[in-house]
């Protein structure tokens, strides 16, 4: 069975508490070195003072010049030594012989380190040992009134007291050093849980293992991926919801500052969305939101995007096929039942009838030819008679102007159709509901070189004059059903896919509704002079 790993908190902590320990390791190290070494100093210094104490008295210096007869230096010496709390005080004459020493049984014998740079006349600060042990001592010569060197006085202070000094304050560092390494390990374990916390409980290589996944997913779908952390600023933006958008906001960037169209914008603050339709420039998008937590915290939310700009262009091309299919088999049922009737008089006999039933069915025929006939593209021709069948069928009256005259092809079938479709049929429904009768539409097309004129007026009630330009934004409409408001918006898009545009004209008039008009660069083939 693997070792489970060691989470990656504890190792930071551990990694933590042992560099505290280290660090307070060597700094105790440090400090006592230092510590030891200037307490060694000083208290050789003070046994220099002590030194240079006694020798200031004349008293010693001519005891000691005269090698103490009477036996005064070792009382004066061994007061000296009680007082100071030294280890010892010695005192030699010239030739470095004990005149005075704690160990009376070392009188009258050679010191047992070198007196020789003493007794020439300079002063000395050591750490030696001697008789009594490892000590640190001071030394300064004895001199007589007329500057001659008589002897020298050494005194010494133990080092094993100096370093039990040293280990007693060491102690209270320690202590000090144990309370601040506690604290330190509090703040480890406040700092690890805090990491915790901030990686959802996700080990380093389980983040690593995620980054790399989420690249994967994320380079891998076709949809547009654009994520929202919970105050508002975008977190991931995938190169397709980039394309798809237009824009590439930075991570961090603030919604309202990342360039996104209002829609989107709107969709992403209120954090709902469900297969809504957005306009991004000239594309048409599908977008989905969808909220993300985990262990009840709210993590933002995914704004998935889906292109529907080529579904969009199919799903008009298909509607305009379907238009003409049902405009032909309308057309051709129409046609049999004529040649039915005809078939029927003339197996009876009635010429003279059916003679007049035929120019009364080439009539009509005859007199619709006229306007369309002022249009040479077969594609305008078609797709006009589709809608004028179309419209029939709705009851209402669907007319070419006067004033039409095509007299080139068309370079742009699908734009075109596009535009002029959207304005049809939403024409033909306004005057299908509308409260005048008969319903009609008229419909006007005029070339001028490249460019395609398209005016369309209805017998509807019109636009209310409050939407005004917004009826060409997505989700507005005149009228209060679900999946409305996108048609004109893809008009407008279509128009200025050839640098041209859709706008309303008129609202309403007396006795007509809402005129629209499309101007249409480069949709013709231009005319040769």
């Amino acid at each position: 069975m693997p070792r489970r790993p060691v989470p990656f908190a504890w190792q930071v902590m551990g990694l933590q508490v042992g560099l505290l320990v280290v660090v307070f390791g060597l700094g105790c190290a440090l400090i006592g070195w230092i510590f030891d070494r200037e307490l060694t100093e000083q208290y050789g210094s003070r046994a220099l003072a002590v030194a240079h104490t006694l020798a200031a008295d004349p008293a010693i210096v001519s005891a000691a010049a005269a090698e103490d007869p009477h036996g005064t230096l070792q009382a004066r010496a061994e007061a000296a030594r009680a007082a100071s709390g030294a280890l010892f005080v010695v005192v030699t004459d010239r030739h470095g012989i004990r005149l005075a020493h704690p160990n009376p049984r070392r009188l009258h014998e050679p010191v047992s380190t070198d007196p020789s740079a003493v007794l020439a006349g300079r002063d000395t600060i050591n750490v030696e040992r001697g008789t009594l042990g490892l000590s640190a001592r001071g030394k300064t010569p004895l001199r007589a009134p007329d500057g001659t060197v008589v002897g020298e006085v050494s005194v010494g202070f133990r080092v094993a007291d100096i370093r039990g000094y040293v280990w007693q304050q060491l102690g209270l560092a320690g202590a000090v050093a144990g309370c601040a390494l506690l604290l330190g390990v509090a703040g480890s374990a406040l700092l690890s849980r805090r990491l915790k916390r901030l990686t959802l409980g996700l080990e380093p290589a389980e983040l690593a293992e995620l980054v790399r996944e989420r690249e994967a997913v994320l380079r891998g779908i076709g949809e547009g991926v654009l994520a929202v952390d919970a105050a508002g600023r975008v977190s991931v933006c995938t190169t397709e919801a980039a394309r798809l958008l237009g824009v590439d906001p930075a991570p961090g960037t603030v919604l309202a500052e990342a360039g996104l169209p209002p829609g989107l914008t709107a969709i992403a603050q209120r954090r709902t969305a469900d297969n809504v339709t957005v306009l991004a420039g000239d594309r048409v998008l599908v977008v989905n939101y969808r909220t993300v937590r985990r262990d009840g915290r709210d993590l933002g939310g995914v704004l998935t995007l889906r292109d529907r700009t080529d579904l969009e262009a199919v799903t008009r091309e298909l509607e305009s096929v379907r238009t003409l299919s049902s405009a032909l088999r309308a057309s051709r049922h129409e046609f049999a039942n004529r040649l039915h009737v005809l078939s029927g008089l003339l197996q009876n006999g009635h010429h003279g009838e059916a003679l007049e039933y035929l120019h009364a069915v080439a009539g009509p025929a005859v007199a619709t030819a006229g306007p369309v006939a002022a249009v040479d593209d077969p594609y305008l021709q078609a797709f006009v008679a589709a809608k004028t069948a179309e419209a029939a069928e709705r009851d209402v009256r669907l007319t070419l102007s006067d004033t039409t005259w095509v007299g080139t092809r068309v370079t742009a079938p699908v734009e075109v159709t596009t535009v002029l479709g959207i304005l049809v049929d939403n024409a033909v429904e306004a005057a299908r509901t509308g409260a005048r009768r008969p319903a009609w539409v008229d419909l006007a097309l005029l070339s001028d070189g490249d460019v395609l004129h398209i005016s369309v007026v209805d017998s509807g009630d019109g636009v209310h004059p409050s939407l005004g330009e917004r009826i060409f934004a997505p989700g507005v409409s005149t009228r209060d059903e679900h999946g409305r408001g996108l048609g004109l918006a893809l008009a407008r898009q279509a128009a200025r896919q050839l640098d041209g545009d859709v706008r309303l004209t008129a609202p309403a008039g007396r006795s007509h509704g809402a005129v629209l008009e499309a101007r249409l660069p480069h949709a013709l083939v231009p005319v040769a002079t």
